[in-house]
C-alpha cells in the first residue's frame, strides 16, 4: 500500500536550497542582498527553512496569515502586499517590514506600533510604469517619505522599492531602475538620511543583473520563482539553477477506449467553455483524480511524452494515454511539471497533498 495520498505535490527542498545558494552568491557579487519570497508555497515553513539554511536573512510573503506560521524563525519578515488597515495590529506584530504607498495605512501602522511599543520598518513603493502598487508622481513618494520620517512615531523609513513585470508586463531596465535610485537619492538629500534599502524588483530583474545592467545603488531583489523554480523574466531558466523542484502526481481512476469526439456536442462544458474537438478516432483515455477546482489543466506538462492532456472538469482530469510510454493501469500515478500559476493553485488547494523532502 502507498503511504501517500494523491493528488500530491512533491517538493524537493534540496533543489530549493541549492538554487538559493547559487542566487545569493550571484546577487552578492553585484552588491545585492536577496529576499526569499515564499508566497508560492503558502509559507510552508520547511521551504522557508531551506532558504534560510542557504543564507537568506529575510523571508517575504503577501499574506500576514502566512508570516504568522513562521513567527519563530530567526529572520526578518517582510509583508509584500500593501497592508490592510484592518490588519494593522497583526502586521506590526508579525512583520518587521512592509511595503507601503498610502498615508492612511501608514498612520494606522504608526498607531499599532506605538500600542505595541515596537518599531516597524517601511519601504515606500514607487510605480515605475507597471501600474500596480506605488505612487506614480515622485513628489507624492517624497511627501510620504517626509511623513514617515518626521511625523509618524513607531515607523522607520527603511527604503524605496518598485514592482515590475507582474501586472503591466513592464520589464526591469537600467533606465527604470536608475530612476528608482535617483529618487532614493533625492529623498536621502532632502531628509539628511541614508536609506538602508533600494528594492529594485523581483526575479524578473535577475537577467538585468547577470548582464551588468542593474545600476549601482539597487541593493535588494525580492526573489521567489527563481529560488523555488529556477525561473526569471518570461519564465526563462536562470543559469546554474534547476527547474525540477516540484512535480505533481495524480492517480488514474478510469481507463477506457472512447471516441475522440462527443456525440451531438453543443452545450458549454462545466466550466462555461465551448469545447472544440478533433476527430482522431477511438483512443485510450484515462480519467485522473484532479480537477479545475485544484489547478487549471493548461498548467500541466506530462513527464511522459506519450501522455496528452485533453481537458478537465471541476474534479476530473482527462488524458489521452494511447501512445504513453508506460502501460498504465487504474491506480497508477501520472506525473506532471507545472507552471508558476499551477504550483500556486495546487499549493492553495486543500485537496492536493504536499510532501517535502531533501533528496
Amino acid at each position: 500500500m502507498r503511504n501517500q495520498d494523491f493528488p500530491c505535490l512533491f517538493v524537493n527542498l534540496s533543489v530549493i536550497r541549492d538554487n538559493t545558494r547559487t542566487l545569493i552568491a550571484l546577487c552578492r557579487q553585484h552588491g545585492v542582498e536577496p529576499v526569499g519570497v515564499n508566497k508560492l508555497s503558502c509559507e510552508a515553513a520547511n521551504v522557508a527553512r531551506a532558504m534560510i539554511d542557504a543564507g537568506i536573512s529575510t523571508i517575504a510573503d503577501s499574506r500576514i496569515q502566512n508570516l504568522k506560521k513562521i513567527a519563530d524563525l530567526p529572520v526578518d519578515k517582510l509583508l509584500l502586499r500593501l497592508p490592510q488597515i484592518s490588519l494593522a495590529h497583526d502586521i506590526v506584530a508579525y512583520a518587521d517590514i512592509s511595503l507601503n504607498s498610502e498615508e492612511h495605512t501608514l498612520q494606522a501602522l504608526s498607531a499599532a506600533a506605538i500600542a505595541q511599543n515596537k518599531t516597524h520598518r517601511v519601504i515606500l513603493m514607487h510605480d515605475l510604469g507597471d501600474l500596480r502598487e506605488g505612487c506614480v508622481d515622485p513628489l507624492e513618494t517624497r511627501r510620504l517619505a517626509r511623513l514617515v520620517h518626521k511625523e509618524l512615531p513607531g515607523l522607520t523609513l527603511e527604503g524605496l522599492g518598485a514592482n515590475l513585470a507582474c501586472y503591466g508586463g513592464v520589464e526591469p531596465t537600467t533606465e527604470n531602475q536608475q530612476a528608482l535610485v535617483d529618487l532614493a537619492h533625492q529623498i536621502e538629500d532632502e531628509l539628511g538620511i541614508a536609506l538602508r534599502t533600494i528594492s529594485g524588483a523581483s526575479s524578473a530583474a535577475l537577467f538585468l543583473l547577470i548582464n551588468g545592467g542593474l545600476p549601482t545603488g539597487v541593493n535588494q531583489l525580492r526573489l521567489g520563482a527563481s529560488l523555488i523554480m529556477g525561473f526569471g523574466l518570461n519564465d526563462e531558466p536562470i543559469p546554474d539553477t534547476r527547474q525540477d523542484a516540484i512535480k505533481l502526481g495524480v492517480e488514474i481512476i478510469e481507463l477506457k477506449d472512447k471516441p475522440s469526439v462527443p456525440q451531438h456536442s453543443t452545450a458549454l462544458d462545466a466550466m462555461g467553455r465551448k469545447p472544440v474537438f478533433e476527430d482522431l478516432g477511438v483512443h485510450h483515455r484515462a480519467l485522473a483524480a484532479l480537477g479545475e477546482q485544484d489547478v487549471s489543466f493548461s498548467q500541466l506538462r506530462p513527464f511522459d511524452p506519450g501522455v496528452k492532456v485533453l481537458g478537465a472538469s471541476s474534479d476530473h482530469l482527462i488524458l489521452d494515454v494511447t501512445h504513453a510510454a508506460s502501460g498504465y493501469q487504474v491506480g497508477d500515478i501520472v506525473y506532471f511539471s507545472l507552471g508558476y500559476s499551477g504550483v500556486l493553485q495546487c499549493m492553495t488547494s486543500e485537496y492536493v497533498g504536499k510532501q517535502y523532502s531533501y533528496f
